[in-house]
């Protein structure tokens, strides 16, 4: 008997892990998940967007619009901050980084000093930000490498 030849790819193998991530977000509007893995294909990491710990997901709001202090920008913790500061093992130098959104300046900057060397990601929406802008010219200025996602089309089913 020989193995079997459909099995998925290391790349929808960690995205699929940073999507199912994302599926843990309370956000109502946009749920962003990460995977931070090793150069040898193993999770060091995962994260998604919320409040941080201590932060009641009913107390805080989510609204995207409002007065700075009624809206969810000065509280949520982004996806890759989280997965960056979930990891306990010590450095993540030369890891890469997967995640469902392109990354902010401020993810970028946590990025980087963290010594992340490879971003795969899977959507791009907010490219002509001027946070994703600077984020791009960061990551490209520390010789981080971008890479987006190619989608398979294959579709997993989970019944959970």
């Amino acid at each position: 008997m020989n193995k079997r030849e459909d099995y998925i790819s290391w790349d929808e193998y960690f995205m699929g892990v940073a999507m199912l991530s994302a599926a843990r977000s309370k956000d109502p509007n946009t749920q962003v998940g990460a995977c931070i893995v090793s150069q040898d294909n193993k999770i060091l990491s995962m994260g998604y967007n919320g409040f941080p710990i201590g932060c009641s997901d009913d107390e805080f709001p989510w609204n995207r619009d409002g007065e700075p202090y009624d809206n969810k920008y000065f509280y949520t913790t982004h996806s890759e901050l989280n997965a960056i500061l979930n990891y306990r093992g010590g450095s993540l130098e030369g890891s890469k980084l997967y995640v469902t959104l392109f990354p902010c300046n401020e993810c970028a900057k946590a990025v980087i000093q963290s010594g992340i060397k490879t971003i795969i990601y899977a959507d791009d929406k907010y490219a002509e930000t001027p946070a994703v802008r600077a984020s791009k010219r960061m990551l490209t200025a520390a010789g981080v490498t971008m890479i987006p996602y190619t989608h398979s089309g294959r579709v997993i089913e989970l019944h959970l």
